[in-house]
């Protein structure tokens, strides 16, 4: 066979990959927890025939930004129904660390109401005509990922999260046998914002509950080191923060196969 013609074939092959498997949807949705209207973002590929497994994202500290959407988009693309929810209420976002600080304290300063918008984007997920109810997750970043964290210690019915420089500190510990989801933890060991005595107390924790869990610390590296962003954010308000593209790639790569596992 020539050269040209195996060029040729390679171009049909790749085109017909491209077209079956489609482009990733994304669209704006709505759901409410009482009277809270709470703006999510819902990413799907709609070429995938068929129920499937879902994953929620929960957002840092700014709030539902473009960069939980983007992980959104991220999971979809790996044929998951992914949301990104909105902890906040009415989609709002921070640009300045004394507002994220204020919308992250009010979404949590009662858990009541935390945890009913984190369970309002579950309902929402489990009712989409492409999800598989039995099979959903969550993941979750900076506040995002304590807010999973403490999901999992209340004994919500998920398959697996994932925390990323989230918050370990708690107030309300898993009780042994209540923690059904399993779990996995990434942190950096040069992170100030949770100090290595906070690491102790979240193994030495998991283990007394019986959870399934895996911690993953990476040595040198801050907080925030999965967001391209944070070393603006660094510059601009004086934080301990920045990026790193090797502990972002090995994190999303260890997610991935976590989520292949807990889905089988």
């Amino acid at each position: 066979m020539r050269l040209r013609d195996v060029l040729l074939l390679c171009a049909v092959f790749t085109l017909m990959t491209a077209t079956a498997w489609g482009k990733v949807m994304g669209r704006e949705v709505e759901y409410r927890a009482g009277e809270t209207v709470l703006k999510g973002y819902l990413a799907e590929n709609p070429n995938l025939k068929g129920k499937r497994p879902a994953v929620l994202v929960v957002h840092e500290w700014w709030g539902h930004n473009e960069y939980a959407r983007k992980r959104a988009r991220m999971l979809a693309e790996q044929g998951y129904v992914a949301l990104a929810v909105d902890m906040f209420g009415e989609g709002k976002t921070a640009r300045h660390p004394e507002d994220a600080g204020k919308f992250a304290a009010e979404a949590m300063k009662n858990k009541a109401v935390g945890e009913a918008r984190f369970n309002a984007a579950l309902d929402f997920i489990r009712k989409q005509p492409t999800v598989d109810a039995t099979r959903i997750a969550a993941i979750g970043y900076c506040f995002g990922g304590g807010v999973v964290l403490h999901m999992a210690r209340q004994g919500a019915d998920l398959k697996g999260v994932a925390s990323f420089h989230g918050s370990l500190a708690t107030d309300t510990p898993a009780q042994p046998g209540k923690v059904k989801a399993r779990i996995l933890v990434f942190n950096g060991e040069d992170d100030k914002m949770i100090p290595p005595d906070q690491v102790a107390a979240f193994r030495e924790e998991m283990a007394r509950a019986g959870a399934d869990f895996r911690y993953v610390g990476y040595p040198g590296i801050r907080h925030s080191f999965t967001n391209p962003d944070a070393d603006t954010y660094a510059k601009e308000f004086n934080l301990p923060l920045a990026y790193d593209r090797k502990a972002d790639r090995d994190s999303w790569k260890q997610t991935l196969q976590f989520l292949k596992d807990i889905f089988k």
